[in-house]
């Protein structure tokens, strides 16, 4: 008696399937670390836009819950926001470079939810900071255009 070529392709179906989801969860839970990461992206930009831009950035791609804007030291803070066992929270600090030049050193802080408290995870890399950084710069153009 021949199996039915149907549950074959069903039975490939599930194995790739349980595979597909043994590494993914792999990556779900993170890296460990012990201090956040920092990232650097220099602007050309007056630092209002530039702060205004990273507060709602921070708020549209759901980095934190409520930024704060800080212009005395030059900081955009965002609360935590927990979605089940995870929390994140992002920093943002602005420096002046030079005359033109502003540098924003960006953070965004993930913990998971363990037996001995909240640990330090690594989510994010570096093209993920990218991203941020580019959608950062849009941002900044329609401050610009908002306060015009």
């Amino acid at each position: 008696m021949k199996p039915c070529p149907r549950s074959r392709v069903l039975l490939i179906l599930a194995l790739i399937t349980i595979f597909n989801l043994t590494l993914c969860s792999c990556t779900e839970d993170g890296e460990p670390i012990d201090k956040p990461d920092e990232f650097t992206h220099i602007y050309e930009f007056n630092e209002k836009y530039i702060l205004r831009a990273i507060a709602q950035v921070f708020k549209d791609k759901t980095l934190g819950k409520a930024a704060t804007v800080n212009e005395d030291t030059r900081e955009v803070t965002s609360d935590y926001i927990v979605q089940g066992e995870w929390r994140t929270r992002s920093l943002a600090c602005v420096r002046h470079v030079n005359r033109n030049e502003r540098e924003v050193t960006l953070s965004v802080i993930t913990e998971k939810k363990t037996s001995t408290g909240w640990q330090m995870r690594r989510l994010l890399g570096k093209e993920q900071y990218a991203r941020i950084f580019d959608a950062i710069d849009s941002q900044i153009y329609r401050e610009m255009y908002k306060l015009e």
